[in-house]
């Protein structure tokens, strides 16, 4: 084997160079690329002994540590599929992403599975928990079986599920613009292939260390991941408290690429950098948002040697654009050009190229484009359609038309092909790089019932990208506290989703000519108001 076409590959290739090389860094042990290759091995084999088939779910919740590694790459060397969970979820949303995608084993922590108790019975295709160790036995839960993790990875050689690269590899879980998450497939290609092409433009190498900042859960954030084995470098894993903990983690492990979404880099930005960092961080990369401009120019006089890489991407293509940091200067509020092996369309409507500077939607063709969301049909055709007739790529005599992922972002490219990002078509949120749905925030305000009724709208912030405000009734007979309202928002949601304010709105929301409460409306008037 040459080449890399499936995930483990990568890691395998890198230990068959240099076996000893550190592939991974966690707290103060290092794991080299030949270990964690034989862990995810025996990894698989213990799972395909739990009676693992081909293409059947495995969910990983742990934060970064090399379980969380080891797991996510173990499950499809398998022949199945991984699904990483943000370990900042409660246990309600990780209930509700086990019985979405019909998950079959369960990787957590004793911690963790203290917190799923209630939640895991209910999860009837669940069969297998495996935890990791702890000095107590794991609690039991009925109709589970419960493994540990040492005991798994002792299981005897096993016989593998034969794996192509087209085959499913994950499912990354995304906020929906109405309801719940929604899962975006990929696929060994998909992300092989991204993996060579982002580490391509990064010029990414074996002596790279790359700090792991962001969630694993992250297309962004597992990157990290695969772009430094694709050439053999090294990965700190890093959960951070406190932004400072992200640069004394830099100094400290001589960290020669960063990647972090701007919310992180605005903090950053407000911290000293010690001198000697910029000598040994080769860059940092911007994704998750547009990199505020006074907070790029900061960075640059904290890092005066590190090349920035402002870099645009969404989950269903896992990444799309970067803009070369020799023309930061010229055009910092740009999102670049495709990156390798990718191209980007702009659209009209009609599905043809817009002229330059004329607005359209984002349109990705390529090896990276996912393969749509998972168990949800309506949705995938929404986003997952076939290339226009009339759009640069299309032949006439092909029979079969390529899927392409229309992103729903709205942009223009310049007269040089230099993209700009307009804005989105939905009512998504971005803040502090996570989507967040606003309908997925109000069925938990309502959960509560604590509301009459109420809506939640993103609102621009320089610190978080935006920030998300709710403007809320009292229910039938009774007041409304705040403080008791987001006290129960704290219990029930991730702290990114927490809303920053909430107003009370005395009588019924307004309506749209279809009934619907006018979130638009509410949203407009409440920018205004604070503007005055």
């Amino acid at each position: 084997m040459t080449d890399s076409n499936l995930l483990h590959e990568l890691i395998e290739l890198s230990a068959n160079r240099a076996p000893e090389s550190i592939a991974l860094n966690y707290r103060q042990d290092d794991l080299s690329y030949a270990d964690l290759a034989n862990s995810i091995n025996s990894f698989a084999d213990g799972v395909i002994s739990l009676g693992l088939q081909r293409g059947e779910r495995v969910a990983i919740y742990l934060e970064k540590r090399f379980e969380t590694v080891i797991a996510s790459f173990g499950a499809p060397t398998a022949g199945g599929v991984f699904v990483p969970l943000n370990p900042l979820l409660k246990p309600e949303q990780v209930g509700y992403i086990l019985r979405d995608c019909n998950v079959r084993v369960l990787i957590t922590s004793p911690e963790r599975l203290d917190l799923l108790s209630e939640t895991l019975p209910a999860c009837h295709d669940l069969r297998h928990v495996v935890v990791l160790e702890a000095n107590a036995p794991p609690i039991k839960i009925n109709g589970l079986n419960i493994v540990r993790w040492s005991d798994l990875l002792a299981t005897p050689r096993a016989i593998r599920h034969r794996v192509i690269d087209t085959d499913m590899l994950g499912i990354l879980y995304t906020s929906g613009s109405t309801g719940k998450p929604k899962g975006v497939v990929l696929s060994h290609r998909n992300m092989v292939a991204g993996a060579k092409s982002v580490a391509s433009y990064l010029e990414n190498r074996s002596d790279d260390t790359l700090l792991a900042a962001l969630p694993l859960s992250f297309d962004a954030g597992f990157s990290q991941l695969t772009t430094a084995f694709h050439v053999g470098a090294r990965v700190v894993l890093l959960n951070y408290l406190l932004p400072r903990d992200v640069i004394k983690a830099i100094e400290r492990e001589k960290v020669t690429g960063l990647t972090a979404v701007p919310p992180l880099y605005i903090q950053l930005t407000q911290l000293n950098w010690p001198e000697n960092i910029s000598e040994h961080l080769r860059y940092f990369a911007n994704t998750g948002g547009r990199m505020p401009l006074e907070t790029l120019g900061t960075l640059r006089q904290h890092l005066p040697k590190s090349k920035p890489f402002l870099m645009y991407g969404l989950t269903e293509a896992f990444r799309s654009t970067f803009l070369p940091p020799e023309e930061v200067d010229r055009r910092p509020d740009s999102i670049g050009k495709a990156i390798p092996n990718s191209e980007i369309l702009v659209l009209r409507e009609d599905g043809t190229p817009c002229a330059p500077n004329e607005p359209g939607e984002l349109v990705h063709r390529g090896a990276l484009v996912g393969m749509g969301y998972w168990n949800d049909q309506e949705k995938t055709a929404e986003r997952y359609k076939p290339l226009p007739i009339h759009a640069p790529g299309r032949e006439a005599g092909l029979v079969l038309p390529e899927i392409v992922v229309f992103s729903g972002d709205t942009v223009r490219m310049d007269e040089e092909g230099y993209l700009y990002f307009i804005g989105r078509r939905d009512e998504m949120m971005k803040t502090s790089g996570y989507r967040v749905s606003p309908t997925e925030v109000e069925e938990i305000l309502y959960s509560t019932k604590l509301v009459g009724e109420c809506v939640a709208f993103g609102v621009d912030d320089d610190r978080l990208g935006q920030s998300i405000q709710v403007i809320a009734t009292p229910p039938a007979n009774g007041t409304l506290s705040i403080e008791e309202l987001l006290a129960e928002c704290r219990a029930r949601m991730p702290a990114y989703m927490v809303p920053s304010g909430i107003d009370v709105h005395e009588g019924p929301l307004p309506r749209n000519p279809n009934g619907k409460i006018d979130r638009k409306t509410l949203s407009t008037v409440w920018v205004e108001q604070k503007s005055l």
